[in-house]
């Protein structure tokens, strides 16, 4: 555990303590500002605070407590990463975190956030929580996390690249076409694209702001009549400024994104009253967003009632996925112009085109090629360095030789040579997530991470886990392969056949029509043993 997570703590009270009002709880969400799984290390807020680094994960820091929610993925990894003064919760065991600050905070109490952070359905989950005991959900004007974090990594320029028409199937001047049509059946006047998946597709851009995804941080909004691409301007050249310029879309500076917003929202009504506290005054946000927070006259009692709004001709109602929307953005919008509904794109995305189906399938053959090739050349080496019995192999006894320093096998340097085979691959573009490398017992670690420093050498009687994938330019993968270069024990095989059968018993199982992802899980735990 570094100290400057601990140090993190301790800066924070005193900020979260002087705050006008003062704040009692703060939150600090893994998402960024486009409610992202997947963040840049810049916007890596919550790891920065706890010093757990998986993917998914929510903190929170009182006066005298510390606590981090997580989910079944990461609950070993946390364990390891957490230090004394934190406290893991764990997401479908423990309380949620607006119910533990509903029954442990005091009453009255105000709950700091970021507003770019949370979702629309994220807010008004917490705000009506939050009430039951008179507690406030406060909108910062700056994120204390930033004014903490010393040598913060800067955000990525990376350039904007043209996804070719060959692997995406449709033109963006299409795709921009089909969601004027959605606009027109909704009676909407614009919509605000925020997920960085969806503004990459609807205009077939790609790049490298975040590790492993070929996304850029940007924003879309798409009128009845125009459409308009938000980003740093340093990240494109002039050929990609040219083919927005011949698909109508006008390039637009990142920081903008608010100002157009509002002027989108300008006619007719006020801005939409807030959740949040009291709070009126237009401000610079740390990243450089002016965010205007109105007063809150009273809670919002049902942000679904808002959509039902209709109001006809130009200047009409602006399109919020509330799911995926941060709040920041919501709030720029009156409460009667806004509609709060999924995005269209979500839909529209996953129907693949032809091409796309057919790049799919050609990037899982050659990563599959890739593959094999690494587990034939891993077989073999554990054969000669370790003198495994090798995977295919009959013979019993050590065929090991002497090996040198140079020659020893680690859980990151046999990642490494898996990368060098996918990178003969046609199209092939980097790694789709951080390969999950692991020997023995650091396989039981669900999303475990090889660091050269602490990693296990590859042993020849444990077992050795690989999860990983390939970005290619038609499709992505990801493949998990679990193997044994020596002889199982029994114990292993017996672990091995009984999960084999726990896949065939889930496979098999019927499950009422609405069943959810959680129930299946656990319908299929206590079913398991009879299956068996």
């Amino acid at each position: 555990m570094s100290p400057s997570h601990v140090n993190a703590l301790e800066l924070l009270r005193p900020l979260m303590e002087a705050h006008s009002p003062p704040l009692h709880a703060l939150v600090v969400p893994s998402e960024d500002y486009h409610q992202s799984e997947y963040v840049a290390d810049a916007d890596k807020r919550r790891e920065f605070v706890s010093g757990f680094n998986g993917s998914a994960g929510i903190a929170l820091v009182t006066a005298n407590e510390a606590l981090l929610w997580t989910d079944g993925r990461y609950f070993l990894q946390a364990t390891q990463q957490l230090s004394q003064q934190w406290k893991l919760m764990r997401i479908g065991e423990d309380s949620p975190l607006e119910n533990w600050i509903a029954d442990n905070l005091q009453k009255d109490g105000n709950v700091g956030v970021d507003p770019c952070c949370i979702s629309v359905d994220t807010a008004h989950r917490w705000q009506q929580a939050f009430g039951k005991h008179g507690q406030k959900l406060i909108s910062l004007k700056e994120n204390l996390v930033d004014k903490v974090w010393e040598n913060r990594p800067p955000h990525v320029v990376a350039p904007v690249c043209i996804q070719p028409l060959e692997f995406t199937g449709k033109s963006a001047k299409d795709k921009i076409s089909d969601l004027r049509a959605k606009l027109d059946q909704e009676k909407a006047y614009a919509i605000v694209v925020t997920t960085l998946d969806e503004v990459a597709w609807l205009y077939n851009l790609r790049g490298g702001d975040v590790l492993y995804n070929p996304v850029v941080h940007a924003y879309a909004i798409v009128t009845r009549d125009s459409a308009f691409y938000y980003v740093n301007k340093a990240k494109v050249d002039l050929k990609v400024e040219q083919y927005l310029c011949e698909n109508g879309v006008e390039l637009r500076d990142y920081e903008s994104v608010f100002e157009d917003i509002e002027g989108l929202a300008s006619e007719r009504t006020p801005a939409v009253k807030n959740v949040f506290d009291e709070l009126s005054e237009k401000y610079n946000h740390t990243n450089g967003y002016r965010i205007d927070q109105s007063t809150a006259a009273e809670p919002v009692d049902g942000l679904e009632d808002r959509s039902n709004t209709s109001i006809e001709g130009q200047g009409g109602l602006i399109w919020i996925d509330p799911g995926t929307c941060s709040y920041a953005v919501y709030s720029r919008v009156p409460a009667d112009r806004v509609v709060l509904q999924q995005s269209p794109l979500a839909l529209a995305k996953a129907l693949k085109q032809p091409e796309e189906l057919d790049g799919m399938r050609n990037a899982h053959i050659r990563d599959g090629a890739a593959v094999i090739s690494y587990l034939c050349w891993l077989d073999a080496q554990m054969q000669d360095l370790y003198g495994a019995a090798g995977y295919f192999s009959e013979v019993k006894g050590s065929l090991k030789r002497k090996r040198s320093e140079e020659e020893k096998l680690t859980e990151v340097t046999v990642a490494e040579k898996l990368e060098t085979f996918r990178a003969k691959q046609e199209h092939f573009k980097g790694l789709s997530f951080e390969t999950i490398s692991s020997v023995g017992g650091n396989a039981a670690i669900i999303h475990y991470a090889a660091k050269e420093e602490t990693c296990a050498e590859m042993q020849p009687d444990s077992m050795y886990l690989c999860d990983s994938g390939g970005q290619y330019l038609d499709g992505t993968t990801d493949v998990t392969r679990t193997m044994h270069f020596g002889k199982p024990t029994s114990h292993e095989k017996s672990c091995a056949t009984l999960v084999l059968k726990g896949h065939i018993a889930l496979d098999m199982a019927v499950f009422p029509a609405g069943t959810t992802g959680n129930m299946r899980i656990f319908s299929a735990a206590r079913t398991r043993p009879a299956a068996l």
